[in-house]
């Protein structure tokens, strides 16, 4: 494999989809002389095939808002990879929502589910519908009219989505009815990330958060260090930063920062339990600012136009977007003395940031591996739906906490480096692709 010449193709046949390309070369060029051991995957083409998803379903999704006014927006399914289960993976709403974001989410996808020991291959959906500002009716209506073209492309055997961006518990129920309405059957094994009185998993909304604290801790401990007492930053405040808020919290760490579109949150004392229910209340507001969180708690105070990287910290976790840190915050939390940094959100930071990192020498851990957790425990909603089981909270923490040290142990294992530090990108990337080209080979050519 010549990673110049793949990339070179690549960007012929999709040209202008940077984040899509740039999700690519980094598998590759992380994979590129494992790959080159095998022959086998050579001959096959198996990095070729790879590379582009099974299919895009594109379609028109028309709705009513309240006033009476017809919109219109775009609606996306990639399915990117099957090979070791069905299509699995989250739909955003979101104004930014393009099939270059959803093509590199999906490629992603693929081997952060390979990385969780659990059968679930790859795919990434939405629309460019944003719910921000949205009724309940005009949002109930939108996920009605998108359900109405997506339903005959999904299924438990052949691909089950979930939540992202923009899409939580009142869209999945929104789109589930929608979907048992026109399916005419009661199948929760359809979507994940359900109620918890209509097959859904206990924990579910916090997973993503409470994986990647494991993770970390897990990071720490190899490296002889540990959480307690050290000061996070994260960005966001939805479901995701409230998992990672609330985790790093009970392993006695103190968030110290969360920020928003609008600015950020120094909180020098650390989150309380009612500093950490305020962050959902925040989000279910719609208005998607983070500036009365400081209204609410006179020990916080917020700085508009910052983000959380401008906080000094020990450690850094992006968990609202991708690309959301940049090579300039990297070298201000470098500069304030930051150790470690873990991608909470996929692809949170841009090349330049994780370049800032590797030189320096800091722990970082990239999101395929970070988040997996909110992906392992839809598997488990899965698990849990076929079988009819209802397992305890308890027990699909302890689930999670398993999967991700296994995940953790992968990238150490292909990780490793020769002076005994762990390039946990590299070793995340060649444990996925591993796992998802052998079952590619044994396949055949398909």
């Amino acid at each position: 494999m010549n990673v110049n010449n793949l990339m070179a193709d690549l960007e012929r046949k999709h040209p202008g989809e940077s984040e899509y390309l740039q999700a690519v070369r980094e598998v590759l060029e992380s994979v590129e002389e494992v790959y080159n051991e095998h022959p086998e995957f050579e001959k096959a083409k198996i990095v070729e095939r790879m590379v582009e998803p099974d299919r895009i379903i594109t379609f028109r999704v028309t709705w009513v808002d309240d006033s009476g006014e017809i919109q219109t927006n775009i609606g996306y399914r990639v399915q990117f990879n099957s090979a070791i289960g069905p299509y699995k993976g989250g739909l955003r709403f979101h104004s930014a929502v393009n099939p270059s974001m959803l093509k590199f989410l999906g490629f992603e996808q693929t081997f952060k589910n390979a990385l969780t020991t659990l059968p679930m291959g790859g795919a990434k959906g939405g629309s460019d519908f944003s719910p921000k500002g949205k009724s309940d009716a005009e949002i109930m209506r939108f996920c009605q009219a998108f359900m109405l073209e997506l339903w005959k492309n999904i299924g438990p055997d052949t691909d089950v989505p979930a939540g992202d961006v923009g899409v939580g518990g009142r869209e999945i129920g929104y789109l589930y009815g929608m979907y048992k309405k026109l399916a005419r059957e009661y199948n929760t094994g359809v979507l994940t990330g359900k109620g918890i009185t209509w097959g859904g998993s206990l924990i579910r909304p916090e997973a993503t958060g409470f994986g990647a604290l494991y993770f970390v801790q897990h990071m720490l401990h190899q490296a002889g260090k540990s959480i307690e007492g050290k000061t996070v930053a994260l960005s966001g405040f939805g479901n995701v930063a409230w998992g990672a808020a609330t985790k790093a919290t009970e392993l006695g760490a103190k968030v110290i920062a969360i920020s928003g579109p609008d600015g950020v949150i120094y909180n020098p004392n650390g989150m309380t339990p009612e500093k950490i229910d305020y962050m959902l209340e925040l989000r279910a507001s719609n208005r998607d600012i983070v500036a009365p969180f400081a209204e609410r708690f006179p020990d916080a105070q917020f700085i508009a136009g910052k983000k959380a990287w401008s906080i000094k910290c020990d450690i850094a976790l992006p968990c609202a977007f991708q690309n959301e840190l940049n090579g300039d915050d990297a070298k201000e939390l470098l500069a304030n003395g930051t150790w470690c940094a873990a991608e909470v959100s996929n692809m949170g930071c841009t090349p330049e940031a994780i370049a800032e990192f590797q030189r320096a020498g800091i722990l970082f851990a990239p999101g395929k591996a970070v988040n997996a957790g909110g992906v392992a425990t839809s598997g488990l909603e899965m698990t849990q739906n076929a079988q009819h089981l209802s397992w305890s909270a308890e027990e699909v923490d302890n689930k999670l906490h398993y999967i991700m040290s296994q995940i953790h142990e992968a990238c150490v294992r292909y990780g490793e480096q020769p002076d005994g530090c762990i390039n946990y990108v590299k070793g995340a990337n060649i444990a996925g692709f591993m796992k998802v080209a052998h079952a590619m080979l044994e396949q055949g050519i398909i």
